[in-house]
């Protein structure tokens, strides 16, 4: 009965951050479109929209693959890696996405009266964005029951005769 309801509470809570994730990400995006943007481009509020909606969506993400995996599966050093790669595509996207307003960004004041998304800060969110995915593929491919990774056959071990 108990094991139900907290199933059941994290599957309303990982789709309610999917949906809320995604809407931040679909609205700090179109926001010119819709006719809600603040400030002309994509503005500070965006990025921050953005960046929470990829959390959002990173932690549903998460919750669904950890969901997957049987109770009394131990946890793979694969594993381990990976939620640190998703983490660490976070922080990324989070560093490069309000780069110009702790000051490290290329369109910093006074010579930019706003700060101003440009390739560098867009190419660091999609590597953030990149490691993320990258860090949940090798989660979801982490042994659960399995004796080892599903991607074991990337390791070549000799057990015929003598190794060279």
């Amino acid at each position: 009965m108990n094991n139900s309801r907290s199933r059941r509470i994290r599957n309303i809570v990982t789709i309610v951050l999917v949906v809320f994730g995604f809407l931040f990400v679909v609205l700090s995006i179109a926001a010119d479109d819709l006719g809600i943007d603040l400030t002309p481009g994509f503005g500070i509020i965006q990025m921050i929209g953005f960046l929470i909606g990829l959390t959002f969506l990173t932690l549903g993400a998460f919750l669904f693959l950890h969901a997957r995996r049987p109770k009394d599966a131990p946890r793979s050093l694969q594993a381990e890696i990976s939620t640190r790669l998703m983490a660490t595509g976070l922080v990324l996207a989070y560093v490069t996405g309000m780069s110009d307003l702790i000051g490290i960004g290329t369109h910093v004041a006074p010579s930019f009266e706003r700060p101003f998304v440009g390739p560098i800060q867009l190419g660091g969110i999609l590597l953030g964005i990149g490691l993320i995915v990258f860090g949940l593929v090798l989660y979801y491919t982490s042994r659960g029951q399995r004796e080892s990774s599903s991607l074991g056959f990337l390791v070549t071990e000799k057990k015929d005769g003598p190794q060279q």
